[in-house]
């Protein structure tokens, strides 16, 4: 006998944890007390853990599930995604069977693409729309421009790294660290920059733009002008808001990232704050 999954299902806790353990899905709360589901998805060579510091902002009103792409961390010997369409695929197989509440999709870098990739599969596969999608860090699909650092040498990589912030020099200058760090970047590289987004419907949730002021790949002036290229993407609103930094603002500024984030979730959302975390070895 053969059984549908509705996405808009509720499941009793057991079984919503039972479905949160894949190896694409990083959680650092129970959800039992949850409203809303915030998935995350990270940046060109980034990990599930960029967003862990945000497990103890986040209200218990809000689960928080960051995905870990292959090729890092403890995923470094899981086979990598060929190119956009099949991540995508892969992360809906991960996130769909967790869509039993209202959700929202927030994306930095490529990210926001993978984000925006993630809400038209969602859609194609029939489940609800997410309640609000955030952009972060990056011009929107079609518009944003794209190169070829994927095939320079790590030299030119490392500088790419540098120019954008994020990568500690300690780090790129230790031999092992290095190496593992630009084979990730590398890979992810290679799919943002072939990366050509089909012509589809816009989306019909907000889009909230997030950039630092002095971004390099999405900047205050750039993100005046139509925000970025967003605003064509969906039929709803799109708002920008402006934090002071560069590509990766959210690092220091992650008190505001997450307060704008609760707030366009829904208003009464207020930040957690009161769980500590152990360190990571």
């Amino acid at each position: 006998m053969t059984t549908s999954f509705s996405p808009n299902a509720s499941f009793p806790p057991s079984a919503r944890a039972a479905r949160a353990d894949s190896p694409w899905i990083r959680r650092w709360s129970e959800a039992a007390a949850s409203r809303f589901t915030l998935i995350c998805l990270p940046h060109a060579g980034g990990s599930a853990g960029f967003y862990r510091p945000w497990a103890a902002l986040m209200p218990p009103e809000v689960e928080l599930l960051a995905i870990q792409y292959p090729g890092r961390e403890d995923r470094f010997e899981d086979p990598e995604a060929t190119d956009m369409s099949e991540l995508v695929s892969a992360v809906a197989d991960a996130v769909a069977p967790l869509l039993d509440r209202p959700y929202a999709l927030f994306g930095h870098s490529m990210g926001s693409a993978v984000a925006w990739e993630l809400a038209h599969e969602l859609n194609r596969r029939g489940a609800s729309a997410p309640r609000r999608l955030f952009a972060s860090g990056r011009a929107a699909p079609g518009t944003a421009v794209t190169g070829q650092l994927h095939r320079q040498n790590d030299d030119t990589l490392s500088a790419e790294l540098v120019r954008l912030g994020g990568t500690s020099r300690e780090v790129l200058d230790d031999p092992g660290l290095r190496s593992l760090v630009l084979t990730a970047v590398r890979h992810d590289y290679r799919i943002i920059e072939t990366y050509r987004p089909p012509d589809r419907p816009p989306l019909s949730c907000p889009v909230h733009v997030l950039t630092g002021s002095t971004d390099p790949e999405l900047g205050e002036e750039r993100s005046r002008d139509r925000a970025g290229g967003w605003a064509d993407l969906t039929t709803a609103r799109t708002e920008v808001r402006v934090f002071p930094g560069d590509h990766f603002y959210l690092i220091p500024r992650r008190r505001g990232v997450v307060a704008t984030v609760l707030r366009r979730l829904d208003p009464s959302l207020t930040m957690g704050g009161a769980r500590t975390w152990p360190s990571t070895p």
